[in-house]
């Protein structure tokens, strides 16, 4: 801060700490709770959190239907496609023998991921749900796609003979599969619809992760049916073996997708800009700030996020002064942006210009 002592500095960085607990107490061992927190890693209103236990009921419920769906599903398939030697039936079993399993990781970062903060993961395990997202992606990949390629493959190879009986009993099974994923399908997507739709409502990872499966399962049984419906009007081995290989084709794709979005979770993303903008012009308004040299935002969980922000404050203020804004800046956040439940504040006298050079704060982005 330009024309800041040293001695306001420590004093704004005691703040920082004094601010997060009821009485000024600082927290327990690793960073502090936000302002006017008691410890729960969530902020806001009690209503708010409230809201949060209630679309995880409705998440729960949402993954409970896919998961029974999928059972019953993928034993009829595999019962199916033995019976018809069909390689596109057992394609689709083999899907939804993937889609059952990541229905339990699903269940599993719902349950884990609510955990208060302790000292061992002081920003709480909200990070959970991408994890369990990432062990689902690579379930999808190994269980059903390659799976999948390998049926197709080996139908090629080898060729497949079915009896009209089996035709029948393949696509009965497909027609059943069909109405059952449609189902699971429009329960997810009934409540993607009361979390506000569009992306809004697709930022759970885990409803996310159940709306990929379902809309790829009723793509993959379209395809599947096609495929021996061909089989039995040709008598060509190719159009089954081609809707298997269509099949693996979709589901690695929908695998890297949901793979590549867990990935960024789980290094670290940073909130989307929208929200960076509000936390920014809301600092920017502090008639104490001179200047926000940087800022730095994570999301550490479903409506977790971590911001750090580099502050210039105006000159002339003693170190009581700091201390008094430094607690208002962060209530403030805490009420105006409750996903901003992790607030530090950096007084700094360190150059504009020198600031802005970070990635962070230019906004600049790596990898893939």
């Amino acid at each position: 801060m330009s024309g800041t002592s040293s001695e306001q500095e420590r004093a704004a960085r005691t703040a920082e700490n004094s601010a997060t607990r009821p009485g000024g107490a600082p927290g327990p061992e690793g960073p502090p709770a936000p302002a006017g927190g008691d410890g729960d890693r969530t902020t806001g209103p009690p209503g708010d959190r409230r809201d949060d236990t209630e679309a995880d009921r409705h998440t729960k419920v949402t993954v409970l239907v896919a998961l029974v769906a999928n059972l019953v599903i993928a034993v009829a398939k595999a019962a199916g496609g033995v019976l018809a030697g069909s390689p596109a039936l057992l394609s689709e079993a083999a899907h939804s023998v993937a889609d059952s399993l990541n229905e339990v990781f699903l269940l599993a970062a719902l349950r884990r991921s609510r955990r208060p903060a302790d000292a061992r993961h002081p920003f709480g395990y909200g990070k959970e749900r991408f994890f369990w997202s990432l062990l689902a992606a690579v379930g999808i990949f190994v269980m059903g796609g390659c799976f999948s390629f390998f049926q197709g493959f080996e139908a090629l190879r080898g060729g497949a003979e079915e009896k009209f009986s089996g035709y029948v009993a393949g696509l009965i099974v497909l027609g059943v599969a069909l109405v059952a994923e449609g189902v699971s399908l429009l329960r997810a997507l009934h409540q993607v619809r009361r979390q506000g739709g569009g992306l809004a409502g697709l930022r759970d990872p885990a409803l996310r992760t159940v709306v990929a499966e379902d809309g790829t399962a009723v793509l993959g049984v379209t395809l599947a049916m096609a495929g021996m419906a061909l089989h039995m009007v040709t008598g060509q081995v190719v159009w089954e073996a081609s809707a298997s290989l269509a099949i693996g084709v979709l589901l690695v794709y929908v695998a890297y997708r949901l793979g590549r979005d867990a990935r960024d979770q789980l290094i670290g993303a940073a909130a989307d800009p929208e929200l960076s903008g509000r936390i920014r012009a809301l600092l920017q308004a502090q008639p104490e700030i001179d200047s926000v040299e940087a800022l730095f935002t994570m999301q550490m969980g479903l409506d977790s996020t971590l911001v750090a922000a580099r502050i210039d404050l105006m000159p002339g203020l003693d170190s009581e002064r700091v201390e008094e804004v430094a607690v208002r800046i962060k209530r403030s956040l805490a009420r105006t942006v409750p996903e901003a439940d992790q607030v530090f504040l950096d007084v700094t006298d360190r150059p504009a210009g020198e600031a802005g050079e970070s990635p962070a704060a230019t906004g600049e982005r790596g990898g893939a």
